[in-house]
């Protein structure tokens, strides 16, 4: 049975999963940082989603599960290449981009409860500034 995943971001607090048979590898590699721990920022360019950078960070993964347009609640990791390493979270329309061109990335987790509320985290981000971020297994 998968494990639970939690996603709390700022005040507010979703229920997730791992996709685990689309992208094992990135999952496999993300759990190894587990709890992960970071800030999540609006994004600059994708439309209605916010951003973990992470610089340098490194997962050893490839593409697999890849997309350039998430839906509300898909979870990418964009493993490095011609941008930093990042994670998206979309909130409402995302076309997945950096200032050197479109990307795509690992969709490897989906946001199972609290919907309704991933537009808030959104405006947060957008008008409050960076928000801390925690993923963890339970």
């Amino acid at each position: 049975m998968p494990r639970a995943l939690t996603v709390t971001a700022g005040p507010l607090t979703f229920d997730a999963r791992f996709e685990e048979e689309a992208a094992p590898k990135t999952v496999a590699a993300f759990r190894a940082q587990m709890p992960f721990v970071s800030k999540a920022v609006h994004v600059r360019w994708s439309g209605e989603g916010v951003w973990l950078p992470l610089g340098d960070l490194q997962f050893g993964v490839g593409y697999e599960n890849h997309t350039s347009y998430p839906a509300p609640g898909q979870i990418l990791l964009y493993p490095g290449g011609i941008s930093e390493t990042e994670i998206l979270l979309a909130y409402g329309g995302v076309q997945f981009a950096s200032k050197m061109a479109q990307l795509a990335g690992n969709h490897f987790i989906t946001i199972t409860s609290g919907l309704e509320n991933l537009a808030e985290l959104g405006r947060l981000c957008l008008w409050e500034g960076a928000q801390p971020i925690t993923f963890e297994e339970r």
